[in-house]
């Protein structure tokens, strides 16, 4: 899936907790249906590896950043809400997550993404930055091995919601084009 199209309608487990009963929740895309509230899903290939926690952990260290822009932040891997509940126990890291972590156990979410490898299909790294309406406005998908730029993503994100003409490299607070 690319800029312009609907993000896929889903229904998920997610770990949103490590208290015991309250870890699990369902989680669907009605979220984007608020008309102030955007959306940023980002994917890590498995879970108990060595380049996605450093990922997982710098998106939960901005997590205020992303709620300050009215941003629903929503980690995702094909990785069951059990192993993602295990992970989050044993590393140091992701004890304290704020944001869900969603189980696409089936697949079937990262497969209508368009974002599974090939061979073992296993989820690329992807980011998508959706807007109120469930559109997607931005997507950054990355090589297994190379962990991408939080502070990138938020870049972005305030640029699309400034809704005008934005030069490179622009950040937050800087002028915009006006034509």
């Amino acid at each position: 899936m690319t800029v312009g199209q609907s993000f896929p309608q889903f229904e998920k487990k997610v770990v949103v907790s490590l208290e015991k009963g309250k870890e699990f929740s369902t989680l669907t895309n009605n979220f984007a249906n608020n008309e102030e509230r955007w959306t940023v899903m980002f994917w890590w290939p498995k879970d108990f590896t060595f380049v996605c926690p450093t990922e997982i952990a710098e998106f939960n260290a901005a997590y205020e950043e992303f709620r300050d822009r009215n941003t629903t932040l929503i980690g995702a891997s094909t990785d069951s809400e059990f192993v993602h509940a295990a992970w989050r126990k044993d590393h140091d890291d992701l004890r304290g997550l704020k944001f869900p972590m969603l189980a696409d156990t089936s697949k079937s979410l990262a497969e209508e993404l368009g974002i599974l490898t090939s061979g073992d299909k296993v989820a690329y790294r992807a980011t998508f930055i959706i807007d109120p309406q469930n559109t997607i406005r931005w997507v950054s998908v990355y090589d297994l091995s190379v962990g991408r730029n939080v502070e990138e993503v938020i870049r972005v994100l305030d640029a699309l919601q400034t809704d005008e003409l934005c030069p490179c490299n622009w950040k937050k607070g800087e002028e915009t084009l006006h034509v």
